[in-house]
C-alpha cells in the first residue's frame, strides 16, 4: 500500500506544501557537505594559524611539565596550575570550536536555506519503536543513504591507512628530535592528510548536496487527490464560492438599479437590451453607461427610468452596440461618441422645451453606429466566395 501511494504522487510539491514542511522543520541536508566545509575549515585554520599554534601549544607543554620543589612541597598549588592551563587550553579551543561550528551552520544554509522552527524538539513517541527505522535503513533512500555512509567509511580509511604507512617512519623518529621540530613536522604531516581527506570528501559533498536537494522535493511530491484537497483548502468549497458569487453580482446588481434614476438617457433595443447613461459636463470627459442589462433586467431598467422621469430612448442598435462593448462605471467606447451626442443633445433639447427655455425637438434621432460594433451584424459572403467552397463529401 505504502509503494503504491508512493507511485501515486508523481506530482510535483506545491509552494504550499514546501513552505508547510519548512515549518516542520523538513529541509534538504546533506552531512558529506558539513563534513567537508567543517574539515576544509579546520584545513585552513591549520595552515594559517600553525605557527602561533605550535608556539602556543610548546609554552602550554612547557609549563605543564616545569615543576619545582615549592610544588611538590604543596600539592594544592598543582590543583591551581592544572586549573589555570586547562582555562587557558580552553580560550583557545572554544574559538577554534566556535567557527568549525559556523562553518557546519553555513554548509547547511547553503543547501537547504535559513529556517527557524522548534517543530523538531516536539517529542515524537513513535520514533521510539526502533522496527520502523529498520525498515527504512534496508528500503529506499535508507538504503541508499547507508551504503553511500559505508562507501564514505571505506574511502576515508583507506586513504588514512596510506597517509600512516607512508608516514609511520617519520612518526617514530619524532622521539629523537627536539619538541618545536616535532611540533612542526607533526603539523605539516596532518595538514598533508587533511588535503587529501578533503578532496574525497569535496568529491562525495559534490555529488550529494545536489542529489539531496532532488530527494527532498521528491518526497515532497503530491498526488492528485492531495492536490485537490489542498485547492479546496486554499479557495474554498466550490458551493460557497457560488454562494459568495452569486451574493456579490445580486449586491453589484441592486448598485447598478439603484444608479438608474440619476442617469440623462436610457437607450432601448424595444425589449432585449437596456443601457443608462449619465454625463455630467466639467466632471466626466465623455457619457459612461452607469447600468445596462438584457430580457427581463432590461425590463426593470425602463420602469426604473420611467418612475424617475428618465428620458427612455428606442435606438436598437445603439443599444446592442452599447450593451456590448460599454463597462458599467466607464467611458463608452470612442466609437460611438458621436452616436451617443446625438441622442443626449435631443434629451438636452426635450428638457429645455418641457422647461419653456426652448423649442421642441422635431424628430427622434436615428443615430448611426458603425456596423462593426452591431454584434447581430454578421457579414454576409459574397456568392462568388460561397461558390469557391468545397462541397461536403459524402
Amino acid at each position: 500500500m505504502a509503494e503504491q501511494n508512493s507511485q501515486d504522487r508523481n506530482l510535483p510539491a506545491s509552494a504550499r506544501k514546501i513552505k508547510r514542511s519548512r515549518e516542520q522543520g523538513q529541509l534538504p541536508r546533506s552531512r558529506d557537505l558539513v563534513h567537508f566545509a567543517v574539515l576544509a575549515t579546520a584545513g585552513v585554520l591549520l595552515s594559517v594559524g600553525a605557527p602561533m599554534a605550535m608556539d602556543w601549544s610548546q609554552h602550554l607543554v612547557m609549563e605543564g611539565l616545569h615543576f619545582d620543589a615549592a610544588m611538590l612541597a604543596h600539592p594544592g598549588i598543582m590543583t591551581e596550575r592544572l586549573t589555570e592551563l586547562t582555562v587557558r587550553a580552553l580560550m583557545f579551543i572554544l574559538p577554534v570550536a566556535s567557527i568549525l561550528a559556523l562553518a557546519a551552520v553555513a554548509a547547511n544554509i547553503a543547501i537547504g536555506g535559513w529556517n527557524l522552527t522548534f517543530a523538531p524538539l516536539r517529542p515524537k513517541f513513535s520514533h521510539l519503536n526502533p522496527l520502523p527505522g529498520l525498515g527504512r535503513l534496508f528500503y529506499g533512500q535508507g538504503l541508499g543513504q547507508a551504503l553511500k555512509a559505508v562507501l564514505l567509511a571505506i574511502v576515508m580509511a583507506v586513504i588514512g591507512g596510506m597517509v600512516l604507512r607512508n608516514r609511520v617512519a617519520g612518526f617514530v623518529s619524532l622521539m629523537s628530535v627536539p619538541l618545536p621540530n616535532a611540533l612542526a613536522y607533526a603539523g605539516q604531516q596532518i595538514t598533508s592528510g587533511l588535503s587529501l581527506l578533503g578532496i574525497a570528501l569535496a568529491i562525495f559533498a559534490a555529488i550529494d548536496a545536489p542529489l539531496q536537494r532532488q530527494l527532498h522535493l521528491r518526497r515532497l511530491k503530491m498526488s492528485r487527490e492531495e492536490v485537490k484537497q489542498e485547492m479546496k483548502e486554499v479557495e474554498g468549497n466550490s458551493q460557497i464560492k457560488a454562494k459568495i458569487r452569486a451574493r456579490m453580482r445580486e449586491m453589484a446588481k441592486k448598485r447598478m438599479l439603484a444608479a438608474v434614476p440619476l442617469a440623462d438617457l436610457v437607450v432601448m433595443n424595444p425589449t432585449h437590451y437596456a443601457v443608462a447613461l449619465k454625463y455630467e459636463e466639467g466632471r466626466m470627459s465623455a457619457p459612461r453607461a452607469v447600468a445596462k442589462g438584457a430580457d427581463l433586467l432590461a425590463m426593470r431598467i425602463r420602469d426604473l427610468a420611467k418612475d424617475a422621469k428618465v428620458p427612455v430612448l428606442q435606438s436598437p442598435m445603439l443599444a446592442r452596440a452599447l450593451y456590448a462593448h460599454a463597462e458599467l462605471d466607464k467611458e463608452i467606447p470612442a466609437a460611438l461618441f458621436g452616436a451617443v451626442a446625438q441622442v443626449l443633445a435631443y434629451v438636452y433639447q426635450l428638457r429645455a422645451a418641457l422647461a419653456g427655455r426652448g423649442m421642441a425637438p422635431r424628430q427622434v434621432p436615428n443615430p448611426e453606429v458603425p456596423p462593426e460594433l452591431d454584434p447581430h451584424n454578421k457579414p454576409v459572403k459574397p456568392k462568388d466566395a460561397l461558390d469557391d467552397e468545397p462541397e461536403d463529401e459524402a
